[in-house]
């Protein structure tokens, strides 16, 4: 992502009924709104629920996490992490995902900056239904050096094998200047899959590509060539992974793929997006095709996405939603049999610098902007 400020948010105006024309193969679709439901949170950048648990809760970069209440950030805080984290740019608390037993062990997940710069990806535990975590719960899972304050990733997610993902950036500055995107012995340009519920502090899971043959590559990676993964999702109705590539200069990308396939090659930093990057080289043989790519200055830094599979809006199921930090439009595509179809620009205004879209308990569907604005998509 690009460096999270508010000098660039302040160039992103807030919602707005100007109708945008539509990029060229776009539709422009009417039949949505986006609906402010909270504001006053402090630069949001993400947004879930918890099983068993209605609340809605966001991540604030600067270490808590708050729900929202009466359409503002609550006064109660699940957890303050400001103390042990680097706050600025693209560092902070980043992530939160919650065990999909939650609702019996109590299990949740952050991903955070420390105070050095590293990435932690830590669990505490928290009674459900509780306002915070239990005092003295925390455990830390994963730690990963990190060579610059930027592209440090951020997201994770449990997939639909009850694994625990986490994207890692390419470890920062630009072009990925020690090739790591490409390099099987680090973990930074990758996706991770690590199995929490076995082993301390996790198990390498079956399946990873390296788990049989660790002196290939790191046992903890499932996929490759990423550049940025700010953030992802699961599909768990059609079993699908759904990543946002930030790029580089040039290009920004969408990308969908099998949930299930190991050892995928997204192509940084020999390709950005569907193009060559830097001088010629062949690209990676079994490397993924962006499902959906767009060029600068259309954005600057893709966020996304999420299939919709609420239920109050039953004609959008399956569609995947996505937007830009800097362009703040809203756009979907759908997918079938690898194909792209039905791509829309929705008319919804400018939603402000967008960070995330999460989903509440009923799976409707939100947008967070770094303003600290959460808007909820409905029906016109």
């Amino acid at each position: 992502m690009l460096a999270l400020s508010m000098t660039v948010a302040a160039a992103v105006p807030g919602a707005q009924s100007v109708r945008a024309a539509a990029p060229t193969g776009f539709r422009q679709g009417d039949s949505l709104k986006a609906v402010a439901v909270a504001d006053g949170f402090d630069h949001p950048l993400f947004l879930c629920t918890a099983p068993g648990d209605a609340r809605v809760f966001v991540v604030e970069q600067p270490g808590r996490i708050r729900w929202i209440e009466g359409g503002r950030p609550s006064r109660g805080v699940i957890l303050d992490v400001s103390s042990q984290l680097r706050y600025g740019g693209e560092q902070g608390l980043l992530g939160l995902a919650f065990h999909p037993a939650f609702a019996t062990n109590g299990f949740l997940y952050i991903n955070y900056t420390d105070r050095n710069g590293q990435t932690q990806v830590v669990r505490y535990t928290m009674r459900a239904g509780s306002d915070s975590v239990t005092a003295g719960s925390s455990k830390r899972i994963l730690t990963v050096v990190q060579p610059f304050a930027n592209h440090n990733g951020g997201m994770l997610a449990f997939g639909p094998d009850g694994m625990l993902y986490i994207g890692m950036g390419d470890g920062g500055a630009g072009g990925d200047p020690f090739g790591n995107g490409q390099n099987l012995r680090t973990l930074l340009g990758k996706m991770l899959r690590l199995d929490v519920d076995h082993s301390d502090p996790y198990a390498i899971p079956q399946g990873n590509p390296f788990h049989e043959r660790p002196g290939d590559g790191r046992a903890e990676i499932w996929a490759t060539g990423l550049r940025n993964p700010w953030r992802f999702s699961f599909d768990f109705t059609a079993k699908l992974l759904i990543i946002g590539d930030v790029g580089q200069n040039r290009y920004e990308e969408m990308d969908v793929v099998d949930a299930a396939r190991a050892g995928a090659n997204y192509g940084w930093n020999v390709r950005e997006g569907a193009h060559g990057f830097g001088f010629p080289r062949p690209g990676p043989k079994n490397r993924i095709e962006p499902a959906v790519e767009y060029a600068h200055p259309d954005g600057c830094s893709v966020t996304g996405g999420y299939a919709y599979r609420g239920r109050a809006l039953p004609e959008l199921a399956g569609t995947i939603f996505y937007s830009d930090y800097c362009g703040g439009w809203l756009r979907s595509f759908r997918w079938k049999n690898g194909k792209v179809s039905d791509q829309t620009q929705w008319n919804v205004g400018s939603l402000g610098s967008v960070t995330s879209f999460g989903e509440d308990a009923e799976r409707e569907l939100y947008v967070v902007a770094y303003e600290g604005k959460i808007w909820k998509l409905e029906a016109k």
